[in-house]
């Protein structure tokens, strides 16, 4: 029998030596920060001219990004730069961050929010060079061109000790209900409200907010041809309103695709709908399910003119309801209709006028995508706030956005293959956790990969991109 402790034979362990240095591939993110111009503009939004500071709070709050994106989840982690001096240089203490993101207020949090947004769009440009364009969001067999695609969802985040403004949530738990928007197209944090935990699902003044803050993320050539989506829980007459009359400005197309709830006139509706009516729904890949899995019609003619009169009529006329039905899954919840007939029924509204209703199905079902998007959040800063200080979770929920931003930078401007999008954990075990050596010599320091970790030439390649970009330019 093979000994199984054979690998620690001859094992020994010393200190001595130096130049050995942890989360080499955080220096990556930190020099992109750096050399599209975020930490400057940063700096001039958060920097007071009546101090002088030791540390530049653009600095601080750039390496407190740096250190969410690379795992960090309470504030004393910024030690995680300070620890590898050698690669990092001078890093803030614990305190000088509290001091950082407690100065934070309303005017702060809107000057980050406008740093966030000029840096945006040079970076976007960076995207387009090397990609050809701005990714474009999938549908089905298809993408969506130009078109530049928001997503709103909300979500709990729990609280295990008392913090300001955490409350009850709806499903029993406690803690807060932040509201964020995301660009479909790369993956980008486009606007985080931090809420109490019983703020409510469909407030239309924070979802109006927060989509208003989203476009103003986006940078003005691909803000001219939007699609927002939402499920269900967050639709109201006031943000449709919103919506279109964003959709009337000026050179600007805006679509939307809102979940719609399946109440007594959509019922009435569907039961008036004959079966020949019903067409079918496309799978990922483009085709035809079966007529028995799941099918899709247009409610709007029979909500408009039905028996009943216009059921819509407080709503805006370009408005069309969708259905779609399948068969439900075991221990579903279902309403008297889908339990008598055996169908499960889904609705969504949109103001897409010339399009087919199998493409309108197709195009609303990624929605479920910015759970994703909120997942990998979670695990990059947004999953716990640090502080029992409300306005300190605010600013640490905007440094959190900025590391959702950095890592999609670094996927989208350095790497290939699976890294490309690979998720937070894998790119910080292969790329931001890896060990290296300074090597020092003509007044240069050098850092050096070891030859056999597998990912070395992407991390070369990702930390060589930051070192050659000109925040200038």
């Amino acid at each position: 029998m093979a000994d199984v402790t054979e690998w620690s034979k001859g094992l020994t362990v010393e200190v001595a030596g130096g130049g050995v240095v942890n989360h080499t591939g955080s220096a990556a993110l930190r020099l992109i920060a750096d050399g599209v111009g975020l930490t400057g503009e940063l700096s001039r939004a958060l920097t007071p001219r009546d101090r002088d500071l030791v540390h530049d709070r653009g600095r601080v709050f750039t390496d407190t990004a740096v250190v969410i994106a690379d795992g960090g989840r309470v504030l004393g982690h910024l030690a995680t730069l300070r620890d590898q001096h050698e690669l990092f240089g001078p890093v803030a203490s614990g305190s000088t961050l509290w001091r950082t993101l407690n100065e934070i207020g309303p005017l702060q949090r809107d000057r980050v929010a406008a740093a966030r947004k000029k840096i945006r769009a040079r970076v976007w440009k960076l995207i387009a060079a090397r990609h050809g364009g701005i990714p474009p969001s999938r549908v089905a067999d298809r993408d969506l061109g130009r078109q530049i695609v928001i997503r709103l969802d909300a979500t709990l985040v729990i609280a295990h000790s008392d913090k300001e403004q955490a409350a009850g949530t709806f499903k029993g738990t406690y803690g807060h209900h932040p509201l964020t928007a995301w660009c479909d197209n790369t993956g980008e944090s486009l606007a985080i409200k931090l809420r109490p935990g019983n703020a409510g699902s469909n407030t239309a003044a924070d979802h109006i907010e927060v989509l208003d803050a989203a476009i103003e993320q986006i940078p003005w050539p691909h803000r001219r041809n939007l699609l927002v989506t939402l499920d269900g829980a967050g639709a109201s007459h006031a943000l449709v309103e919103h919506l279109h009359a964003a959709d009337t400005r000026p050179g600007r197309r805006l679509e939307y695709s809102l979940g719609w709830d399946l109440g007594e006139r959509e019922k009435t509706a569907i039961t008036q709908v004959p079966e020949s009516a019903w067409q079918a729904v496309l799978d990922r890949d483009g085709d035809a399910r079966d007529d028995d899995e799941a099918g899709v019609v247009e409610l709007t003619g029979l909500l408009r003119h039905g028996p009943d009169d216009d059921q819509l009529a407080g709503w805006p006329k370009p408005m069309r309801i969708i259905c779609r039905r399948e068969r439900p899954s075991s221990g579903a919840q279902l309403s008297l209709l889908e339990e008598t007939d055996g169908w499960r029924y889904q609705l969504h509204a949109t103001n897409s006028v010339h399009r087919d209703i199998q493409f309108l199905e197709a195009r609303h079902r990624p929605q479920a995508r910015v759970e994703d998007r909120i997942r990998c959040a979670k695990a990059t800063g947004l999953g716990h706030m640090p502080s029992a200080s409300f306005a300190i979770n605010q600013a640490w929920c905007q440094a959190a956005g900025i590391a959702v931003d950095l890592l999609c930078w670094l996927r989208l401007l350095c790497l290939t293959g699976d890294l490309a999008t690979a998720e937070p954990a894998t790119l910080r075990y292969r790329i931001l956790h890896t060990a290296a050596r300074i090597i020092r010599g003509q007044r240069k320091r050098k850092i050096r990969i070891p030859a056999t970790w597998p990912w070395a030439n992407d991390l070369t390649a990702c930390i060589t991109l930051g070192l050659a970009l000109d925040p200038s330019g």
